[in-house]
């Protein structure tokens, strides 16, 4: 049997840090929208006992580094699962953009393999999976737009109408958010209102939406990356 599923890439309409846990994980609150740029996963059952990760994008890992591979090896220990896959991810998202394709691609993954091997599992329960991935993954279970709190596992979809186009610039760089956290100030870093960024929202109100959006990594990035400014 074969399954093909779509991966949306996501942006951040709104990323607030409200504090910071004692294990060092930071307190999130941040509003996350899909957009119409997607990977592709086509997933296949195999005989052999193992699974293969294969991909167009020669610079990613097809091993346990992966996240698609990381999916599908939690889902298939933890449900005893005999049989093997072949994975063929097909990258259209552009990787360390922070628009989320490999959270995003690991998300599909169990989704497909939840229908794949039929177990049944409810959308809270792909969730809380998710979370041992990383923390985008369980708001790249529902996508959509929503309001994501906590470490990243407190996903709220939102009942939003708003769409529209958006332009996406990824510079000749990456940057790895990871080293982007370790050097947040909690005494300096910017703040963003997300209640009233959620208000909008759900008012569908587009230009009071615009006045709310903002990102409190955003001056750390810079700082690392001027060019960014630009």
């Amino acid at each position: 049997m074969e399954i093909i599923e779509k991966a949306p890439a996501k942006i951040n309409l709104g990323l607030d840090i409200a504090g910071k846990y004692q294990d060092g994980f930071h307190e999130l609150s941040m509003i996350m929208a899909s957009v119409d740029l997607n990977d592709y996963l086509t997933i296949t059952e195999i005989a052999e006992d193992k699974i293969v990760v294969e991909s167009n994008n020669c610079k990613l890992p097809l091993n346990r580094k992966n996240d698609v591979y990381k999916a599908a090896h939690l889902l298939k220990r933890r449900y005893h699962i005999s049989t093997g896959l072949k994975i063929s991810l097909q990258k259209m998202i552009p990787i360390c953009a922070g628009l989320g394709g490999g959270s995003s691609d690991a998300a599909a993954t169990l989704r497909a393999l939840n229908c794949l091997w039929k177990l049944n599992l409810s959308t809270k329960e792909l969730i809380d999976v998710g979370f041992e991935i990383g923390s985008d993954v369980p708001y790249c279970i529902e996508a959509g737009c929503a309001l994501i709190s906590g470490k990243g596992e407190i996903v709220e979809p939102l009942a939003t109408t708003l769409s529209t186009w958006v332009v996406l610039v990824k510079p000749d760089f990456g940057i790895s958010t990871k080293t982007i956290f370790k050097e947040i100030d909690m005494a300096t870093i910017s703040r963003v209102d997300i209640p009233a960024l959620k208000e909008a929202l759900l008012a569908d109100s587009y230009e009071n939406a615009l006045q709310f959006m903002g990102n409190s990594l955003e001056d750390i990035t810079i700082a690392k990356k001027p060019f960014i400014q630009k």
